[in-house]
């Protein structure tokens, strides 16, 4: 992409019809990426029963497709420079197509968790690209109103996932969570090939960093490997977990050193020396992994302990966009005229504000106060990545844009992946704490604990093992609810303490639109 006509005889914003069906098709092949990272998350335990899984080894679906696509992400700006913006995009959006069509046919979960390895590792060039293509869509002016639709597209994908995986799990089959990327992608590749194939960046023989490559994937894969299976294997007592850690920590620490002594390194780890990006990345990447984490935990608990079906599942989660789709444009406007870390702050405070409101949850919870946590956490979201992808961008040279916005995807994605893992097992060490708290004082030698059973048999006309069963179901599920309001709590905390991360960075001209114009 460093090889691409200089900006002045660079293609002209679109303008009219051909703008608008544009992007709709770029902002769908965003969507069709950014929903296969949640859709699956209502569906989990459909699947692992179907499969023959328990629910911790049907999570990796969700994991592996983000680990995967989080190693290709780096990859984009040299697959640019080789194949050609345009080409890749298309060419990533019918792999996607290709890879999803497997998924539904996956009979066993080594193959479906192949096939969402083959699904997130195409899918690698979809955000960057998008982001690229519709900026240089529009005039430059109107940058932030670019990123506003973009982030809409980002921002209701992972809100309409769970909603729609719910629906079409409990009406049809789980396969059907990814064939209905067939037909989107197949409209978004012909639609922007069509509009777009006269506008092909410029392109080159560019040397690919093989070794960098190496070790990226090597410690990304044997860091996710480590946190999915170290609760089963019993952590370090595991020597498969040992050996993970010591390969993920030795391949990461090669990685750092060769990727900043590197030529042509495959990520530019330099850009970390700009305080905007440093900031800017490391807050949206761990204010992303909390929230995606909670964005798993949430229906495998309405699902497992309310007895909530998918469908209501993903429905609980729904009106999370609501508010997030309505303000996303207004930021596209205001942005411009507002100092962008105050925008960030604000949204960190109100997603703090919701998870604090989560962490009062009770068993006898009724769905309005299910939704309405969600409902409020839409506001929060649109004032999330916007100002916060203006602030990585900001003050950075036309040159760097395409890595920068490649490397702090990457971080974002992966966090993703790291955060939805250690939420799980965060969740389950809860839950076994709080068990046992509760059941201590359980047994024949507690008077008041008999006398509680006998009670429970009398008021039930039932047997003492079976009202032993009922206290253990009553005591697990209690168990649950407490473990996840701990996670939420935590949550909450994790915001209000990344908020200093914002303000290190330095205010971001025109709220960034200037610096992310320079995508073009």
């Amino acid at each position: 992409m460093s090889t691409a006509p200089a900006a002045p005889s660079a293609p002209p914003p679109l303008k009219g019809g051909q703008l608008v069906l544009a992007t709709i098709a770029v902002a769908l092949a965003t969507f069709m990426n950014v929903l296969d990272s949640s859709i699956a998350n209502v569906a989990i335990p459909t699947i692992s029963g179907n499969l023959g899984v328990s629910v911790d080894e049907g999570t990796w679906v969700v994991t592996v497709f983000a680990a995967a696509n989080a190693v290709s992400i780096p990859l984009t700006g040299w697959l640019t420079q080789r194949i050609g913006q345009i080409k890749l995009f298309v060419g990533a959006i019918l792999l996607f197509v290709i890879s999803s069509w497997l998924c539904g046919l996956a009979p066993t979960l080594p193959v479906l968790l192949a096939a969402r390895v083959l699904q997130g590792a195409v899918a690698g060039p979809l955000i960057p690209l998008s982001q690229a293509i519709l900026l240089g869509s529009y005039p430059k002016e109107k940058a932030s109103m670019a990123l506003s639709l973009w982030a809409m597209t980002a921002v209701v994908g992972p809100i309409a996932g769970p909603a729609l995986g719910g629906w079409i799990t409990d009406s049809y089959s789980w396969s059907w969570i990814f064939y209905i990327n067939i037909p989107v992608g197949l409209f978004a590749a012909s639609v922007t090939w069509f509009i777009y194939r006269k506008r092909e960046s410029a392109t080159r023989k560019a040397p690919i960093d093989t070794v960098g490559l190496a070790l990226l994937i090597a410690w990304v894969a044997s860091l996710q490997i480590m946190l999915d299976k170290g609760r089963d294997l019993d952590w370090f007592s595991s020597p498969l977990i040992v050996w993970l850690g010591i390969i993920a920590l030795i391949a990461f620490a090669l990685f750092v050193v060769w990727e900043l002594t590197d030529a042509n390194p495959v990520v530019d780890l330099r850009l970390f020396a700009g305080r905007n990006f440093f900031g800017g990345t490391v807050a949206i990447s761990v204010a992303y992994g909390v929230f995606f984490g909670n964005l798993v935990l949430l229906p495998q608990w309405m699902q497992q302990y309310l007895n909530y079906r998918s469908v209501d599942a993903g429905l609980v989660t729904a009106p999370l966009g609501i508010f997030a789709v309505i303000l996303a444009p207004v930021m596209g406007r205001v942005l411009p005229r507002t100092d962008a870390r105050v925008v960030a702050t604000m949204a960190f405070i109100g997603f703090a504000i919701v998870f604090f409101m989560r962490s009062n949850y009770v068993i006898e919870i009724d769905t309005w106060h299910l939704v309405l946590p969600t409902l409020l956490q839409g506001i929060p979201m649109a004032l999330f990545f916007v100002p916060l992808t203006s602030i990585i961008l900001s003050g950075l040279a036309p040159s760097k844009i395409p890595a920068a916005a490649g490397l702090s995807n990457f971080a974002r994605v992966f966090c993703g992946a790291v955060g939805t893992s250690l939420a799980g097992n965060a969740w389950t060490d809860r839950i076994a704490l709080h068990h046992e708290r509760l059941t201590e004082q359980a047994n024949a030698n507690n008077p008041a604990f008999m006398q509680s059973l006998q009670a429970s048999q009398s008021a039930l006309n039932v047997s003492e093992a079976q009202a032993r069963g009922l206290f253990d179901f009553t005591v697990n599920t209690q168990a649950a609810m407490m473990g996840l309001n701990d996670i939420f709590f935590a949550s909450a905390v994790i915001f209000i303490l990344i908020i200093p991360l914002i303000w290190i960075t330095k205010r971001a001209k025109g709220g960034g639109g200037g610096a992310a114009a320079g995508a073009h």
